[in-house]
C-alpha cells in the first residue's frame, strides 16, 4: 500500500528554504530585490586598474600571484532591474549589488546567476573604477553566470586553483560585502569537502563548507588562496555561521561553456524554490525572465510560480534539485510541459517550453488569503481549487442540494457547529450535495467524516458529474466500498454500474473519524482510505470526461443513519 496526504492549494503562507549572500532583499534570498543601499563606490577620483604605459604598449597583464594583489581583479557588481520577490513583491527600478572575479585580461568576470539573471543593466567597478558589462551566459542550476566588463583592460584576472582542495585547507573570502564599496577580505580554512549543495535557488552535486566570513554582497566573489587562486565561488550562508562556496573543479567546466554565450541547464529565469509551511504547496517562485529565453517565448512572467514540468511537481523539498533534474536530463532544445501558476491574476496556465504557449486553462479566486479557501461566509464567488470548512452556511449560488430515493422528507441537512450534518430518518435515501461554480477534469476530493448514526451508511465522494453521468465511490463504516459510474443516458448500462467493489481494513466503524479520497484522473479511479491508496482502477466503458463534484450519504434499511462532514478539499491530482 502506498500511503499520501492531499495537496491542498495554498498559497498564503509560503516559505523561502536557504540563505544566499548576495545584497538583495536583506540577503534572505538569491533575487535581485533590494533597493539600493546608497554607498555608491566613489568615481568622482577614478583610479587605473592598469598602469598606463601597459595599455599604450600592448603589453599584457599577469595573473595575479598573491593576496595583497586580489583586490585588483575582484569586482562589484551592481544589477537594476524590476523584480518580483515572494516575500516583499514587486521592486520597481532596484538596485542589488554582489561581487565577481575577473578570470582573463580582457574582461570575462564570473559571478553567481541569482546576481545578474534578468537584470536590465549591469554596473561594474573595477578597482573604482566604473564599467559597463553584459551577460554572456547563465546556469540557474549552479548559479554561475560569466559577464563581459566593457571598456579598458588589460585587466588583472585570477587564476583557478590546480591542486586538489583538503580539509583544513586556508582560504579567503574576497568581494564587497553588505553593498559597501570598500574590498573586503576574511580568512578560514576549508571546513568540509562536500556539503550539501541543493538549496532553494540552485542544484548542485555538493559545495565546499568554510569559515571564511561572508555576508550579503559577497555573492559571487571568489574564495582564493594565499597565493590569489580561486579554490571557489562563494554562493551562501546560513545562521549558524557555515559559508559555502562552489568549488572550482565543478565551476570550470560550466564556465568554459558560459564563455562562449551558452547558457547551461537554463530556462532563462530568476528563481527560488518555495513551499508553504505545511509543505502542501511548492514551486519555483520566477523573480525575473531574461528576455527572449525559453521561458519568456513560452510566456512565462516575473511572479509567476512553476508548479509542474513533465508532470512532475516543483520543489517538493524545498530545493531546486527536481527542476534541475529534469533540465540536465533533456537537451536544451527539447519541448518540455510546464504548468504555471500565475496567483496575481489568479489562473492556471498549461503551455510548453520550445512549443506551445502557455494559455489559461483554469481560473480560481485568491481573495480568501488563508487555509480555508472555501465558500465560508456566503460568498457567491466560487473557487476552483479549495477547502470548505463549514464556518457558515453554504452558498445557495455555489452549492445544490438533491435528494434521490424513497424517503427524501425524512432527510434532513445543514451546516452545524461547524461541520456538514446529514440526517436520514428514512430507508433508500440519497443526498448529493454539489458543488456547481466549476466543472473538473482531473480533479482530487479529500473529506473527513464522522458516524454518528447507529446504524452503517455509504458517504459518497462524486466527480464529473453532467446530465450524462459521473463517477463515484460509497464507503460504508462497517468496511465495505464501491466505485461506481452512473450511466443516466444509457450509453452503456442506464443506472448504476459497478466498477469494482471490495472491502478494507482501513475503515474504521462505529463512531470514529475517517478521512476518504476520490481521485479521478483520465480513465483511473482511485480511492483512499485513511491515507493508504486502498484500489485503484480503469475505467474501460464510461469515459466522463469532466463535470462538478460534491459528497453525500445514503441510507438502506437501518435508521437512522447521521453523518458529520468536514474539511472537504478539493484539489489538483
Amino acid at each position: 500500500m502506498k500511503t499520501y496526504r492531499p495537496l491542498y492549494f495554498i498559497l498564503a503562507f509560503v516559505v523561502i528554504v536557504g540563505m544566499a549572500c548576495n545584497l538583495f532583499t536583506n540577503g534572505n534570498t538569491p533575487t535581485n530585490n533590494n533597493t539600493n543601499t546608497g554607498n555608491e563606490p566613489a568615481t568622482s577620483a577614478p583610479v587605473e586598474s592598469t598602469p598606463t604605459s601597459a595599455v599604450q604598449s600592448g603589453i599584457g597583464v599577469q595573473a595575479v600571484s598573491n593576496l595583497a594583489d586580489a583586490k585588483k581583479a575582484v569586482i562589484q557588481i551592481e544589477s537594476q532591474g524590476t523584480f518580483i520577490d515572494p516575500q516583499v513583491g514587486l521592486v520597481v527600478n532596484g538596485a542589488g549589488r554582489g561581487s565577481g572575479f575577473l578570470i582573463d585580461q580582457s574582461g570575462i568576470a564570473v559571478t553567481n546567476n541569482h546576481v545578474v539573471t534578468g537584470s536590465a543593466l549591469l554596473k561594474v567597478w573595477v578597482e573604482g573604477v566604473q564599467h559597463n558589462a553584459r551577460i554572456l551566459g547563465v546556469s540557474e542550476c549552479s548559479d554561475l553566470a560569466v559577464i563581459q566588463v566593457d571598456g579598458g583592460g588589460p585587466f588583472p584576472y585570477l587564476d583557478w586553483y590546480s591542486d586538489s582542495v583538503s580539509t583544513g585547507l586556508e582560504v579567503y573570502a574576497a568581494g564587497f560585502p553588505l553593498g559597501e564599496p570598500q574590498f573586503s577580505l576574511t580568512k578560514g580554512i576549508i571546513s568540509k569537502e562536500r556539503a550539501d549543495g541543493q538549496t532553494s535557488w540552485a542544484s548542485l552535486d555538493y559545495v565546499l563548507g568554510h569559515d571564511a566570513t561572508i555576508n550579503p554582497g559577497n555573492s559571487g566573489g571568489p574564495l582564493i588562496t594565499t597565493d590569489g587562486k580561486v579554490v571557489g565561488i562563494n554562493y551562501a550562508g546560513n545562521q549558524a555561521n557555515q559559508y559555502f562556496a562552489i568549488d572550482e573543479k565543478i565551476a570550470r567546466s560550466v564556465v568554459d561553456q558560459l564563455i562562449k554565450g551558452k547558457d547551461v541547464d537554463s530556462i532563462g529565469i530568476n528563481g527560488t524554490a518555495v513551499i508553504s509551511d505545511d509543505k502542501s504547496f511548492s514551486g519555483i517562485w520566477v523573480s525575473s525572465v531574461k528576455s527572449g529565453s525559453p521561458a519568456d517565448k513560452a510566456g512565462v512572467k516575473p511572479g509567476d510560480i512553476l508548479y509542474e514540468m513533465e508532470s512532475l511537481v516543483l520543489a517538493t523539498d524545498g530545493t531546486m534539485k527536481d527542476y534541475c533534474s529534469i533540465l540536465r536530463t533533456h537537451k536544451p532544445e527539447d519541448t518540455l510541459s510546464l504548468m504555471v501558476i500565475r496567483y496575481s491574476t489568479g489562473e492556471l496556465l498549461e503551455g510548453q517550453l520550445n512549443g506551445r504557449e502557455l494559455a489559461v486553462t483554469r481560473k480560481f479566486d485568491v481573495s480568501g488569503g488563508g487555509n480555508s479557501g472555501g465558500n465560508s461566509g456566503g460568498s457567491s464567488t466560487g473557487k476552483d481549487w479549495f477547502t470548505e470548512s463549514f464556518d457558515a452556511p453554504l452558498s445557495d449560488t455555489d452549492w445544490t442540494v438533491t435528494l434521490d430515493g424513497d424517503n427524501q422528507k425524512k432527510a434532513t441537512y445543514g451546516v452545524e457547529n461547524g461541520q456538514y450534518k446529514i440526517d436520514l430518518e428514512g430507508s433508500f435515501t440519497k443526498v448529493y450535495v454539489e458543488y456547481q461554480p466549476f466543472t473538473y477534469t482531473d480533479v482530487r476530493i479529500d473529506v473527513t467524516t464522522f458516524n454518528r448514526g447507529r446504524n452503517t451508511g455509504a458517504v459518497l465522494l462524486f466527480c464529473r458529474a453532467t446530465e450524462e453521468g459521473w463517477y463515484q465511490v460509497q464507503i460504508a463504516n462497517d468496511g465495505r466500498y464501491w466505485i461506481q459510474a452512473f450511466d443516466a443516458k444509457g450509453v452503456v448500462s442506464q443506472g448504476i454500474n459497478l466498477i469494482a467493489n471490495g472491502g478494507s481494513k482501513y475503515i474504521k466503524s462505529g463512531r470514529e473519524q475517517n478521512d476518504y479520497t476520490f481521485i479521478c484522473q483520465g480513465d483511473t479511479l482511485t480511492l483512499g482510505i485513511n491515507g493508504v491508496e486502498e484500489r485503484v482502477i480503469k475505467d474501460t466503458k464510461f469515459h466522463f470526461l469532466e463535470g462538478t463534484l460534491g459528497y453525500g450519504l445514503e441510507s438502506v434499511d437501518s435508521l437512522p443513519i447521521i453523518s458529520l462532514f468536514d474539511n472537504f478539499a478539493v484539489s489538483q491530482p
